[in-house]
């Protein structure tokens, strides 16, 4: 395919400035107004004249005529979309009646335990990143709740993933929920997606109130985090529980984690999402290699990654992908074997599991004080989520 490149340059001669700039609207996507970078005089200009501009592609060129170093309108955001504009997703009938109504756990207290021979039964066969049934216990859906014409009854639309860290609140992407007229719930112990026969009873709650990071900004994504405040707690169960958080500021390196949810498998049109929830192992990437490698994309080699981000990944089809925004990325605990905190949340990427392009995801412990401070302001003890 030809790539077209656009010298972005104030022209003096053969144009007008209005018609320039009714142009150049024409064919740039929209951006913010960034900062440009400090670019050298040099290129010649009509008669002669020097003019400070760089050739760089149309869409990495924001309306004021300044680089785009931040992503916005090229980011590949991880939420849940349909491939048709005339499809939603809908939860399938009911297949049984029966169920186990879901008991405390006797065995462990705490936050972080993955249960990595599932509960009850252990799958076969799992050769696909099948996580076994309730590995993963803080794992959550949120739903959107929405009424269709014609249709009494309303329809539960899956929207992304997220993590209890508390059995009255959930943690995950600000992206996710943005939104003044939507309604949402969430549900707990969710598995296989295409089924309600397991052996516990999935856990539906009301989500009372969300709580977004009063920075996020929704064009690159900055501090896109939010808190979801239940009607009434979960039930701790064997395949509910909470997640553990990472202290404020805590430097995450040189470790492998786990991301779990039910998005793509690839990316584009010809992925399918996830039946039953599914893991993927990813080791963390320092900032100044993810940047490196971001820049190498489309991103241009002026993106700049905010600190409000991490990266994972890299490798050849291990990733997370379209519908795993708003998903946890966990990490061992040192010297606790078997427990996890949170180290991230699924926020955005360059495609999908493209060798040396790392995903991107919310840097938590940037923000456990900001969780705490919400917490402590709707009265929840935050020591659901601590294991110092």
């Amino acid at each position: 395919m030809r790539q077209f490149i656009l010298l972005v340059c104030t022209l003096v001669v053969g144009i007008s400035a209005q018609s320039y700039e009714d142009w150049i609207s024409q064919i740039k996507k929209p951006n913010e107004k960034t900062e440009s970078p400090n670019l050298q005089p040099g290129l010649p200009g009509i008669g002669g004249t020097e003019i400070n501009c760089m050739c760089v592609q149309y869409y990495l060129c924001n309306n004021n005529n300044t680089i785009n170093t931040n992503g916005e309108g090229i980011l590949d955001i991880r939420i849940q979309e349909c491939s048709s504009t005339v499809e939603v997703c809908c939860n399938k009938p009911d297949i049984t009646e029966q169920r186990i109504n879901p008991k405390p756990p006797v065995k462990r207290i705490g936050c972080g335990y993955r249960n990595a021979d599932g509960v009850g039964f252990r799958i076969s066969g799992d050769v696909d990143n099948e996580s076994q049934y309730g590995e993963f216990p803080w794992m959550v859906a949120i739903l959107r709740e929405e009424i269709v014409a014609d249709n009494p009854n309303k329809l539960n639309i899956y929207q992304c993933g997220g993590a209890l860290i508390h059995p009255s609140v959930v943690l995950t992407a600000a992206h996710c929920v943005n939104g003044k007229d939507k309604k949402f719930k969430i549900r707990a112990g969710e598995w296989d997606t295409q089924t309600k026969d397991e052996l516990y009873e999935n856990q539906d709650r009301p989500v009372k109130s969300v709580i977004i990071h009063n920075q996020y900004y929704a064009g690159a994504l900055y501090n896109d985090i939010a808190l979801l405040i239940l009607e009434s707690p979960v039930v701790i169960a064997e395949n509910v529980d909470v997640i553990c958080l990472p202290p404020q500021e805590l430097s995450i390196d040189n470790t492998r984690c786990i991301a779990t949810g039910w998005g793509k498998d690839v990316y584009g049109k010809e992925g399918k999402y996830q039946v039953i929830l599914k893991k993927v192992e990813l080791p963390i990437v320092s900032r100044p290699t993810c940047q490196e490698n971001l820049r190498s994309t489309r991103l241009g080699k002026f993106f700049e990654l905010h600190n409000s981000f991490i990266c994972a990944g890299g490798e050849a089809g291990q990733d997370t992908c379209k519908g795993d925004g708003g998903s946890p990325l966990v990490c061992p605990i040192p010297g606790k074997p078997d427990r996890y905190y949170q180290a991230g949340i699924v926020a955005w990427g360059i495609g999908c599991g493209e060798k040396q392009i790392p995903g991107v995801y919310v840097n938590i412990p940037l923000f456990r004080n900001w969780i705490n401070e919400q917490m402590a302001a709707n009265g929840f003890d935050t020591s659901s989520y601590s294991y110092e």
